[in-house]
């Protein structure tokens, strides 16, 4: 599998910052280590033009990235410190997202090693989430004409809302948000199909849910493609997760998503989104459960 990664895509944070910045090489590292990506498959994008950048975003909001120019109190609803560190890692990954997307169009599958930044809005970004790159990739496929019908499967435990409020008027993207409904953000916009899912929720009832509506959305949707969000921060022990799933149930939850897909024949791009473990490297080898279960299906 062709993957999109930019050593650009860690940056640093004050130290004790939540985030953690170190498990998108410490993915490329385990990929690698483990077999699942060679090293000639690992593709490194350059930074998204601004102007790319303005099919998500508004041109102020671009102007305040671009010049450093956000207030206090939009850099504390971002969650991350502004540098031009910070945004040239946000340009990189919305590329790395476009370009994961054109190779899964040509090969079946791939992945960008970031992304998934499903909280930035319009007018601002939150939630450790600078450029919505999904939104990005998604307008762009259809003004190129190379995918007019794209399906966003999100099951990072937090509500899409980023993607929900942006797409909402995009005749060809439907949205699906699975999360802890009690969980960030407090507003949540309507995706085209919303499953919030109670506190403390575990595997059996999680695989549950999901089993009565993800084949549903490709019936509805007859997308061209798929975006699978995959965050991990539903695995229990997560520092902003609150629900229940073990190791055996997100690796249950990957493969089936990637089955339904594959049964369809419909091309699909792997990012991360979130996840807060205990350590970077335990976030990121659950981060390689996605491409172990992709693996294990003969998605390569």
């Amino acid at each position: 599998m062709r993957v999109h990664f930019h050593p650009g895509y860690v940056v640093e944070l004050p130290a004790g910052h939540a985030f953690p910045m170190r498990k998108f090489a410490l993915l490329r590292d385990i990929l690698v280590a483990e077999g699942l990506v060679r090293v000639g498959d690992v593709v490194a994008p350059e930074e998204a033009p601004w102007e790319l950048l303005g099919l998500a975003h508004s041109d102020d909001y671009l102007s305040k990235l671009r010049h450093g120019t956000l207030s206090r109190d939009e850099e504390r609803r971002l969650g991350l410190p502004w540098s031009e560190a910070l945004v040239r890692r946000s340009r990189l990954a919305t590329s790395g997202t476009l370009l994961a997307a054109e190779e899964a169009l040509r090969s079946g599958i791939s992945a960008n090693l970031a992304g998934g930044t499903h909280h930035a809005c319009r007018g601002h970004g939150e939630g450790y989430c600078v450029i919505n790159d999904v939104v990005v990739a998604v307008r762009e496929l259809v003004r190129r004409r190379a995918a007019e019908r794209a399906l966003v499967i999100d099951l990072d435990v937090h509500h899409g809302n980023g993607n929900a409020e942006l797409l909402a008027a995009d005749p060809g993207a439907f949205t699906f948000s699975m999360h802890g409904e009690r969980n960030y953000p407090l507003r949540k916009p309507p995706s085209d199909l919303d499953v919030g899912l109670p506190d403390g929720t575990g595997d059996d009832e999680y695989l549950a849910a999901l089993e009565r509506h993800l084949p549903g959305c490709f019936d509805r949707s007859r997308p061209q493609i798929a975006f699978y969000l995959a965050g991990v921060d539903v695995v229990e022990g997560d520092r902003f997760g609150r629900l229940a799933m073990s190791r055996q149930g997100l690796a249950a939850r990957d493969r089936r998503v990637l089955e339904e897909c594959r049964s369809r024949g419909v091309p699909v791009v792997l990012l991360l989104s979130g996840g807060y473990a205990a350590t970077p490297e335990e976030t990121a080898d659950l981060h390689a459960t996605a491409h172990r279960q992709a693996a294990a299906l003969g998605m390569r």
